[in-house]
């Protein structure tokens, strides 16, 4: 069995969806003041969501711009959420460092300060992401051709 870039798409979506359990699981666990389990859960989203990047940017690198194939309403509601995902990536990735810096130096005040920001963009970036794939790849899949002997493998992993 031979490695694909194409199966690379799926990945990113199961890693944001990890992100986004992750995430939620962190959140609860900081309300029941569980901050052990909060600490690994969030150091574990940021592992995972920085995984991603990298999978992301390798799969967009070697297979290139993937055009949404979808008519009609769906167009605006695709790209709006499209283009707010964009903007907000792009903004976490500066927010998740930060609020992880100030909770790995103990300055916690601070931290609950800027995390009440991260949080909730974070989450929308891990489940808008998984959208965004949904959207593009299984209910109006994408133009391009994989390749036969890539195909199969592709085949396989979306069952």
């Amino acid at each position: 069995m031979t490695f694909s870039y194409y199966s690379l798409a799926p990945l990113n979506s199961v890693l944001n969806s990890i992100a986004a359990v992750l995430l939620l699981a962190g959140f609860v666990f900081i309300r029941m003041r569980w901050i052990r389990a909060h600490r690994a859960c969030m150091l574990s989203a940021f592992t995972v969501s920085a995984l991603f990047f990298i999978s992301y940017a390798t799969y967009h690198y070697h297979v290139g711009d993937v055009r949404f194939q979808g008519r009609g309403a769906i167009r605006p509601v695709y790209f709006s959420i499209l283009i707010s995902h964009i903007i907000l990536a792009t903004a976490i990735v500066p927010l998740a460092l930060i609020t992880l810096w100030r909770a790995l130096r103990g300055n916690f005040a601070r931290h609950r300060k800027i995390a009440r920001w991260t949080w909730p963009i974070w989450m929308y970036v891990s489940i808008t992401g998984v959208v965004v794939y949904l959207l593009c790849y299984r209910l109006y899949p994408p133009g391009y051709k994989v390749p036969l002997s890539q195909s199969s493998a592709m085949s396989v992993s979306s069952r």
